[in-house]
């Protein structure tokens, strides 16, 4: 006898609460859901840091910001009632909006709960780790073949029976940010028509050197005519100055000057950007911008699916080693994309001749 399929979901929560680049890919769901179930709620549960870059998306209902931040502050501090009354709350207006089916994106322990907490019937986790499976009702596979980019939720897509070929980073920025985005690299100083560089992540084996960034803000000044403009968060800015200041003026630093999703409308109106494993990277594909990305400890995808976007990555033994490199920082990976080769990739990338 064939299984009755499941009937469409009215509410669905869909779950992923950090980091910034995996939030953005993980938009590329929205489109399968919203095609797949054209009635149905979209509610998306995320960190409130990441929750604006999915605010002004029209084909999500909802966003609900998780403020684990505050509620640290309020464990550290000992008003552990406060607390508890909050997360009680919090829990209940989750519940309230009965979903059918809660989707936990991240497969980890802590976005796990959260499904649970929701009440909905139906809960599948992607790639399920740390003992969470036992809160979900379904696990489906992450580790698949594939090397386009949102594989795992293409994955996720084919499993729900939905279309994965309507997989698309959706981001969505709002003229608010837009204007303001264009006044910032206005104010800077830097012409309309700019490149973006993004060099800064949160692991040093997926750095590229940083002497080779103000080598190349040189270079692409020189063969195509435009500046570039840094792009970082607060922490990445002392960096990011330094390398503007030795490029002789051919780079201008907006790190810290944005928010990210101001730094998403600057990334839209660039002619191109070149950037490592960092959400500002994946950014530049799910903005059309064209985008080249520099690969090495880690490979998260190698077909962009998308025109003008290239994926440079020099596989080695070692490679991707991820969080726990073997060269003792020589990170030989990321050391073999030369200036040259980044420029000539980024001039074809642009139509130039190579």
């Amino acid at each position: 006898m064939n299984a009755v399929p499941d009937p469409p979901p009215r509410r669905v929560l869909v779950i992923r609460l950090s980091a910034i680049g995996d939030v953005i890919m993980s938009s590329g769901l929205i489109p399968v859901l919203r095609a797949g179930w054209p009635a149905a709620e979209i509610v998306w549960l995320t960190d409130e840091g990441n929750a604006a870059l999915l605010r002004d998306n029209p084909r999500v209902t909802e966003v609900v910001a998780l403020p684990r931040r505050r509620w640290a502050g309020l464990w550290r501090e000992g008003r552990r009632r406060e607390l508890w009354r909050e997360l009680r709350g919090f829990t209940g207006a989750l519940r309230e909006r009965r979903f059918d089916l809660a989707l936990d994106l991240q497969g980890l322990l802590k976005s796990a709960v959260w499904a649970r907490l929701s009440g909905a019937p139906r809960r599948v986790g992607l790639g399920s780790r740390e003992g969470s499976a036992v809160l979900v009702t379904r696990v489906v596979a992450r580790d698949v073949r594939d090397e386009r980019l949102g594989k795992e939720y293409r994955a996720l897509a084919e499993a729900l029976g939905l279309d994965a070929g309507r997989y698309s980073m959706d981001v969505v920025v709002s003229a608010r940010d837009d204007a303001s985005a264009r006044a910032t690299v206005a104010e800077a100083g830097v012409d309309p028509d700019y490149l973006v560089l993004a060099p800064f992540t949160t692991r040093p084996q997926k750095h590229w050197l940083d002497e080779r960034w103000p080598m190349l803000a040189r270079r692409l000044k020189l063969d195509l005519g435009l500046r570039s403009v840094l792009l970082g968060g607060p922490a990445d800015a002392p960096r990011a100055a330094a390398v503007a200041a030795r490029s002789a003026g051919d780079a201008v630093s907006l790190a810290g000057r944005t928010s990210l999703t101001e730094a998403a409308a600057v990334i839209r109106g660039a002619s191109l950007l070149v950037g490592v494993d960092t959400g500002l990277t994946h950014l530049g594909i799910a903005m059309r911008t064209p985008t080249l990305a520099l690969f090495g400890s880690t490979r998260p995808y190698l077909d962009p699916g998308v025109p003008r976007a290239r994926v440079l990555y020099h596989a080695m033994d070692c490679s991707p080693c991820r969080r726990r490199p073997t060269c003792g920082g020589e990170y030989t990976c990321m050391r073999l994309h030369t200036v040259d080769n980044v420029a000539g990739a980024a001039r074809g990338l642009l139509g130039e001749d190579a």
